[in-house]
Protein backbone atom coordinates (compact mmCIF):
# COMPACT_ATOMS: atom_id res chain seq x y z
CA UNK A 1 0.00 0.00 0.00
CA UNK A 2 3.53 2.30 0.12
CA UNK A 3 3.00 3.04 -3.41
CA UNK A 4 -0.42 4.02 -3.78
CA UNK A 5 -1.33 7.63 -4.58
CA UNK A 6 -4.20 9.75 -3.41
CA UNK A 7 -5.82 10.07 -6.40
CA UNK A 8 -5.89 6.48 -6.67
CA UNK A 9 -7.81 5.86 -3.51
CA UNK A 10 -10.50 8.74 -4.34
CA UNK A 11 -10.85 7.25 -7.74
CA UNK A 12 -11.40 3.46 -5.71
CA UNK A 13 -13.96 5.06 -3.66
CA UNK A 14 -15.58 6.86 -6.59
CA UNK A 15 -16.01 3.69 -8.35
CA UNK A 16 -17.30 2.26 -5.23
CA UNK A 17 -19.86 4.39 -4.71
CA UNK A 18 -21.44 4.83 -8.17
CA UNK A 19 -20.90 0.64 -9.11
CA UNK A 20 -19.28 1.86 -12.83
CA UNK A 21 -16.37 3.21 -14.10
CA UNK A 22 -18.67 5.71 -16.26
CA UNK A 23 -20.73 7.74 -13.30
CA UNK A 24 -17.25 7.61 -11.28
CA UNK A 25 -15.45 9.31 -14.40
CA UNK A 26 -18.22 11.82 -14.26
CA UNK A 27 -17.81 12.54 -10.78
CA UNK A 28 -13.59 12.85 -10.92
CA UNK A 29 -13.86 15.19 -14.48
CA UNK A 30 -12.02 11.97 -15.87
CA UNK A 31 -12.44 9.33 -19.15
CA UNK A 32 -13.15 5.92 -17.85
CA UNK A 33 -9.99 4.38 -19.78
CA UNK A 34 -8.28 6.21 -17.09
CA UNK A 35 -10.54 5.60 -14.17
CA UNK A 36 -9.71 2.18 -15.20
CA UNK A 37 -6.08 2.59 -15.45
CA UNK A 38 -5.89 4.07 -11.67
CA UNK A 39 -7.98 0.94 -10.38
CA UNK A 40 -5.63 -1.40 -12.39
CA UNK A 41 -2.24 0.52 -10.72
CA UNK A 42 -4.36 0.13 -7.23
CA UNK A 43 -5.08 -3.91 -7.80
CA UNK A 44 -1.43 -4.67 -8.93
CA UNK A 45 -0.29 -2.32 -5.73
CA UNK A 46 -2.21 -4.16 -3.40
CA UNK A 47 -2.27 -7.60 -5.17
CA UNK A 48 -5.51 -8.66 -5.02
CA UNK A 49 -8.83 -7.49 -7.36
CA UNK A 50 -10.78 -5.45 -5.89
CA UNK A 51 -13.82 -5.58 -8.27
CA UNK A 52 -15.76 -8.27 -9.85
CA UNK A 53 -16.32 -6.71 -13.22
CA UNK A 54 -19.94 -7.05 -14.48
CA UNK A 55 -20.80 -6.26 -18.51
CA UNK A 56 -21.77 -2.74 -17.27
CA UNK A 57 -21.30 -2.29 -13.47
CA UNK A 58 -19.14 -3.70 -11.15
CA UNK A 59 -19.12 -4.87 -7.44
CA UNK A 60 -16.84 -4.95 -4.32
CA UNK A 61 -14.48 -8.07 -4.17
CA UNK A 62 -14.56 -9.22 -0.28
CA UNK A 63 -10.46 -7.19 -0.21
CA UNK A 64 -12.42 -4.08 -1.85
CA UNK A 65 -14.57 -4.53 0.94
CA UNK A 66 -12.22 -4.53 3.53
CA UNK A 67 -10.37 -1.46 1.53
CA UNK A 68 -13.23 0.51 1.42
CA UNK A 69 -13.23 0.67 5.69
CA UNK A 70 -9.70 2.22 5.39
CA UNK A 71 -10.25 4.85 2.35
CA UNK A 72 -13.24 6.31 3.74
CA UNK A 73 -11.05 6.96 6.91
CA UNK A 74 -8.30 8.51 5.28
CA UNK A 75 -10.60 10.48 2.42
CA UNK A 76 -12.43 11.92 5.84
CA UNK A 77 -9.31 12.58 7.53
CA UNK A 78 -8.36 14.34 4.75
CA UNK A 79 -11.43 16.18 4.77
CA UNK A 80 -11.60 17.65 7.84
CA UNK A 81 -7.74 18.81 7.75
CA UNK A 82 -8.90 20.54 4.99
CA UNK A 83 -11.42 22.38 7.03
CA UNK A 84 -9.22 22.98 9.87
CA UNK A 85 -6.89 24.89 7.22
CA UNK A 86 -10.18 26.72 5.64
CA UNK A 87 -10.80 27.96 9.54
CA UNK A 88 -7.49 29.82 8.91
CA UNK A 89 -8.46 30.97 6.08
CA UNK A 90 -11.70 32.43 6.89
CA UNK A 91 -15.28 31.05 5.36
CA UNK A 92 -14.79 33.28 2.13
CA UNK A 93 -12.99 30.03 0.67
CA UNK A 94 -13.47 26.08 0.72
CA UNK A 95 -15.51 23.42 -0.53
CA UNK A 96 -19.02 22.46 0.53
CA UNK A 97 -20.58 19.08 -0.24
CA UNK A 98 -23.86 19.19 0.17
CA UNK A 99 -27.18 16.53 -0.49
CA UNK A 100 -30.94 17.18 -1.54
CA UNK A 101 -33.80 15.03 -1.82
CA UNK A 102 -34.98 15.23 -5.48
CA UNK A 103 -37.87 17.59 -4.55
CA UNK A 104 -35.49 20.22 -3.18
CA UNK A 105 -33.99 20.42 -6.61
CA UNK A 106 -37.04 22.64 -7.44
CA UNK A 107 -35.56 25.22 -5.13
CA UNK A 108 -32.32 24.63 -3.67
CA UNK A 109 -30.16 26.08 -6.56
CA UNK A 110 -31.58 29.70 -6.58
CA UNK A 111 -30.99 29.65 -3.17
CA UNK A 112 -27.23 28.67 -3.49
CA UNK A 113 -26.69 30.91 -6.13
CA UNK A 114 -27.42 33.67 -4.02
CA UNK A 115 -24.90 32.53 -1.13
CA UNK A 116 -22.29 32.42 -4.23
CA UNK A 117 -22.85 35.69 -4.67
CA UNK A 118 -22.09 36.74 -1.52
CA UNK A 119 -19.40 34.06 -1.36
CA UNK A 120 -17.32 33.42 -4.56
CA UNK A 121 -14.16 31.49 -3.40
CA UNK A 122 -16.49 28.65 -2.00
CA UNK A 123 -16.70 25.68 -4.01
CA UNK A 124 -20.24 23.73 -3.57
CA UNK A 125 -20.71 20.19 -5.07
CA UNK A 126 -24.14 18.74 -4.61
CA UNK A 127 -25.43 15.24 -4.40
CA UNK A 128 -28.76 13.99 -4.77
CA UNK A 129 -30.63 11.18 -3.63
CA UNK A 130 -33.98 9.90 -1.44
CA UNK A 131 -34.10 10.65 2.15
CA UNK A 132 -32.48 6.81 2.81
CA UNK A 133 -29.57 7.79 0.50
CA UNK A 134 -28.64 10.94 1.97
CA UNK A 135 -29.09 9.72 5.18
CA UNK A 136 -26.15 7.50 4.23
CA UNK A 137 -24.37 9.86 2.44
CA UNK A 138 -24.17 11.92 5.62
CA UNK A 139 -22.98 8.80 7.53
CA UNK A 140 -19.88 8.17 5.50
CA UNK A 141 -19.05 11.96 5.29
CA UNK A 142 -20.08 12.16 1.71
CA UNK A 143 -21.62 15.10 2.52
CA UNK A 144 -21.16 17.93 4.83
CA UNK A 145 -25.13 19.68 4.48
CA UNK A 146 -28.41 17.79 3.51
CA UNK A 147 -31.34 19.56 2.64
CA UNK A 148 -34.65 17.35 3.31
CA UNK A 149 -38.13 17.36 4.67
CA UNK A 150 -38.36 14.24 7.07
CA UNK A 151 -35.33 14.15 10.02
CA UNK A 152 -33.18 11.55 10.32
CA UNK A 153 -33.87 9.68 12.89
CA UNK A 154 -31.34 6.91 12.52
CA UNK A 155 -28.87 9.41 12.54
CA UNK A 156 -27.35 11.44 15.29
CA UNK A 157 -27.54 14.48 13.60
CA UNK A 158 -28.97 17.96 14.24
CA UNK A 159 -32.01 18.82 11.87
CA UNK A 160 -33.10 22.11 12.04
CA UNK A 161 -36.24 23.83 10.37
CA UNK A 162 -35.73 26.59 7.58
CA UNK A 163 -39.20 27.04 5.90
CA UNK A 164 -42.80 25.28 5.30
CA UNK A 165 -43.14 22.62 3.51
CA UNK A 166 -46.62 21.91 2.15
CA UNK A 167 -48.05 18.58 0.39
CA UNK A 168 -51.18 18.14 -1.30
CA UNK A 169 -52.64 15.97 -3.32
CA UNK A 170 -53.24 16.62 -7.44
CA UNK A 171 -55.05 15.79 -9.87
CA UNK A 172 -55.57 16.32 -13.98
CA UNK A 173 -58.37 19.37 -13.94
CA UNK A 174 -60.25 16.87 -15.91
CA UNK A 175 -60.52 14.56 -13.17
CA UNK A 176 -64.00 14.02 -11.43
CA UNK A 177 -62.45 15.65 -8.25
CA UNK A 178 -61.13 19.02 -9.28
CA UNK A 179 -63.24 21.47 -8.13
CA UNK A 180 -65.30 19.73 -5.40
CA UNK A 181 -65.12 21.73 -1.99
CA UNK A 182 -64.36 19.98 1.34
CA UNK A 183 -63.68 16.30 0.01
CA UNK A 184 -63.83 13.77 2.68
CA UNK A 185 -60.11 11.72 2.65
CA UNK A 186 -62.31 8.52 2.89
CA UNK A 187 -63.27 9.11 -0.89
CA UNK A 188 -59.99 9.05 -1.89
CA UNK A 189 -60.31 5.18 -1.01
CA UNK A 190 -61.23 4.16 -4.32
CA UNK A 191 -59.24 6.74 -6.34
CA UNK A 192 -55.86 5.46 -8.53
CA UNK A 193 -52.98 6.80 -7.14
CA UNK A 194 -49.19 7.33 -9.10
CA UNK A 195 -46.57 7.46 -5.68
CA UNK A 196 -42.81 8.15 -5.03
CA UNK A 197 -40.60 5.07 -4.55
CA UNK A 198 -39.83 3.27 -1.31
CA UNK A 199 -37.01 5.80 1.13
CA UNK A 200 -38.50 9.03 -0.49
CA UNK A 201 -39.78 11.17 2.33
CA UNK A 202 -43.31 12.04 0.13
CA UNK A 203 -43.66 7.95 0.01
CA UNK A 204 -43.52 8.79 3.68
CA UNK A 205 -45.95 11.39 4.44
CA UNK A 206 -48.24 10.40 1.81
CA UNK A 207 -48.52 6.94 3.94
CA UNK A 208 -48.75 8.35 7.02
CA UNK A 209 -51.40 10.67 6.25
CA UNK A 210 -53.53 7.73 4.32
CA UNK A 211 -52.66 5.75 7.49
CA UNK A 212 -54.08 7.95 10.76
CA UNK A 213 -57.07 8.20 8.30
CA UNK A 214 -57.75 4.48 8.04
CA UNK A 215 -57.36 4.39 3.80
CA UNK A 216 -55.20 2.77 1.22
CA UNK A 217 -55.65 4.23 -1.99
CA UNK A 218 -54.87 1.24 -4.66
CA UNK A 219 -51.33 2.30 -6.24
CA UNK A 220 -51.13 1.66 -10.13
CA UNK A 221 -46.99 2.67 -10.54
CA UNK A 222 -44.29 4.06 -8.64
CA UNK A 223 -41.93 5.92 -9.98
CA UNK A 224 -38.37 7.97 -8.38
CA UNK A 225 -39.42 10.96 -10.73
CA UNK A 226 -41.28 14.09 -9.54
CA UNK A 227 -41.38 15.30 -13.38
CA UNK A 228 -42.56 11.77 -14.76
CA UNK A 229 -45.18 11.55 -11.64
CA UNK A 230 -46.68 15.07 -12.88
CA UNK A 231 -46.68 14.05 -16.53
CA UNK A 232 -48.50 11.06 -15.53
CA UNK A 233 -51.40 13.19 -13.61
CA UNK A 234 -51.38 15.40 -16.05
CA UNK A 235 -52.65 12.85 -18.79
CA UNK A 236 -55.33 11.76 -16.31
CA UNK A 237 -53.91 8.53 -15.17
CA UNK A 238 -54.47 8.74 -11.20
CA UNK A 239 -53.64 11.27 -8.40
CA UNK A 240 -50.62 11.76 -6.72
CA UNK A 241 -49.44 13.02 -3.45
CA UNK A 242 -46.70 15.29 -3.69
CA UNK A 243 -44.97 18.44 -2.27
CA UNK A 244 -46.68 21.65 -3.77
CA UNK A 245 -43.08 22.93 -4.63
CA UNK A 246 -42.40 20.25 -7.05
CA UNK A 247 -45.88 21.17 -8.49
CA UNK A 248 -46.42 25.05 -8.19
CA UNK A 249 -45.41 25.85 -12.37
CA UNK A 250 -48.25 23.30 -13.30
CA UNK A 251 -50.48 24.63 -10.82
CA UNK A 252 -49.56 28.34 -12.03
CA UNK A 253 -50.58 27.16 -15.31
CA UNK A 254 -53.45 25.20 -14.79
CA UNK A 255 -51.95 21.72 -16.00
CA UNK A 256 -52.69 20.44 -12.65
CA UNK A 257 -55.00 21.32 -9.77
CA UNK A 258 -54.54 20.80 -6.08
CA UNK A 259 -57.50 19.17 -4.46
CA UNK A 260 -59.57 20.06 -1.18
CA UNK A 261 -59.02 17.55 0.83
CA UNK A 262 -59.95 17.92 4.08
CA UNK A 263 -56.80 17.90 6.51
CA UNK A 264 -54.57 19.27 3.93
CA UNK A 265 -51.96 20.59 2.69
CA UNK A 266 -50.00 19.12 5.04
CA UNK A 267 -47.61 21.01 6.42
CA UNK A 268 -44.26 19.76 6.97
CA UNK A 269 -40.70 21.83 6.94
CA UNK A 270 -37.69 21.73 4.96
CA UNK A 271 -34.45 20.88 7.25
CA UNK A 272 -30.49 21.89 7.39
CA UNK A 273 -29.04 18.58 8.35
CA UNK A 274 -25.41 17.77 9.20
CA UNK A 275 -23.84 14.91 11.72
CA UNK A 276 -23.49 15.91 15.18
CA UNK A 277 -19.87 16.21 16.93
CA UNK A 278 -18.30 16.85 13.21
CA UNK A 279 -17.32 20.31 13.21
CA UNK A 280 -18.20 22.48 10.05
CA UNK A 281 -15.78 23.96 7.71
CA UNK A 282 -16.30 27.55 7.66
CA UNK A 283 -17.78 27.88 4.60
CA UNK A 284 -20.27 25.02 5.30
CA UNK A 285 -21.29 27.03 8.84
CA UNK A 286 -21.63 30.23 6.38
CA UNK A 287 -23.71 28.32 3.92
CA UNK A 288 -25.67 26.90 6.95
CA UNK A 289 -26.33 30.72 8.74
CA UNK A 290 -27.42 31.63 5.19
CA UNK A 291 -29.94 29.14 4.86
CA UNK A 292 -31.70 29.22 8.13
CA UNK A 293 -31.81 33.25 8.01
CA UNK A 294 -32.65 33.65 4.35
CA UNK A 295 -34.12 30.50 3.14
CA UNK A 296 -37.49 30.79 4.28
CA UNK A 297 -38.25 33.86 2.36
CA UNK A 298 -36.26 33.05 -1.02
CA UNK A 299 -38.33 30.03 -1.03
CA UNK A 300 -41.75 31.94 -0.40
CA UNK A 301 -40.15 34.32 -3.34
CA UNK A 302 -40.08 31.67 -5.81
CA UNK A 303 -43.20 29.92 -5.17
CA UNK A 304 -45.39 33.50 -4.44
CA UNK A 305 -48.54 31.34 -7.04
CA UNK A 306 -49.04 28.88 -4.91
CA UNK A 307 -49.66 30.90 -1.62
CA UNK A 308 -53.15 31.79 -2.92
CA UNK A 309 -54.13 27.96 -4.11
CA UNK A 310 -53.45 27.39 -0.29
CA UNK A 311 -55.23 30.06 1.37
CA UNK A 312 -57.91 28.73 -0.49
CA UNK A 313 -57.76 25.26 0.88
Amino acid sequence: MRGATLRQLRTFAAVARHGTFVRAAEELHLTPPAVSMQIKELEEEIGLPLFDRGPRTVTLTMTGEYLLVYVRRVLTTLKEADDAMARLRGAQVGRVNIGMVSTATYFLPRVLARFRAEHRGVEMRLALGNREQLVKKLQDAEVDLAVMGRPPRELAARAEPFAAHPHAVIAAPVHPLAGRASIPPSDLSSEEFIVREEGSGTRAAMEQFFHDRHIDPPRIMEMSSNETIKQAVIANMGLAFLSLHTAALEIETRQLCVLDVLGLPLMRSWHIVHVQGKPLSPAAEALRYFILEQGEALIAQQFAAVAPVLARL
